[in-house]
């Protein structure tokens, strides 16, 4: 691995860790394996470092989120599999964590990710909804925008209150409470 790539890498980890503010040029560079030459070799400092770093890590959390939305199956399905991945439920989600870091959200460079990513995943999941209404696999009528940010406020707080009982179950509750709530239409109609 080239030596940007292991300073992207260890700030990606170090910012799921330990946020904007907990993260500091040495801890980064302790972690890649990199002196701080190489740092600012590479990058300009700090936020141009974390910048990249959120970048990153934006681009694969829609890697990850792509694959279950663009699975074949019903509206339902693609969101339960969505929702049921595999994650790192304890230690919550690397974009959204950021959205509590006062550096982050006083940087309108470094939030700008973190708000489209939020974003594009609001409209995935809206787009699914409005198929699913559209091929009239639901129940009752829903708004799409507001299911998709009722899917993204249960992920994310459940995260929460994950962290906060130190236990996944309470992220497996929000989520299995949400995929009752959207269970298809049964009766054939």
């Amino acid at each position: 691995m080239s030596t940007p790539d292991r300073l992207i890498e260890a700030t990606q980890e170090l910012l799921w860790e330990r946020g904007y503010v907990g993260t500091s040029p040495k801890a980064i560079q302790q972690h890649a394996g990199a002196g701080q030459g190489s740092m600012y070799h590479h990058f300009s400092g700090k936020p141009d470092l974390a910048l990249t770093a959120i970048r990153r890590t934006a681009a694969e959390m829609r890697v990850t989120a792509g694959r279950a939305f663009d699975s074949p199956g019903s509206a339902y399905e693609r969101i339960s599999r969505y929702l049921l991945r595999e994650r790192d439920v304890l230690r919550g989600c690397p974009v959204g964590r950021l959205t509590m870091d006062p550096e982050v959200i006083a940087s309108d460079e470094l939030r700008a990710p973190v708000d489209e990513t939020i974003a594009w995943l609001r409209g995935r999941l809206a787009a699914i909804v409005k198929e699913g209404l559209e091929r009239g696999e639901f129940a009752h009528p829903l708004v799409p925008d507001d299911i998709a940010a009722t899917v993204v406020a249960t992920v994310q707080g459940g995260y929460v209150l994950a962290r906060a009982s130190g236990s996944a179950d309470a992220f497996d509750a929000a989520v299995r409470g949400l995929l009752t709530l959207l269970a298809p239409r049964t009766d054939g109609t």
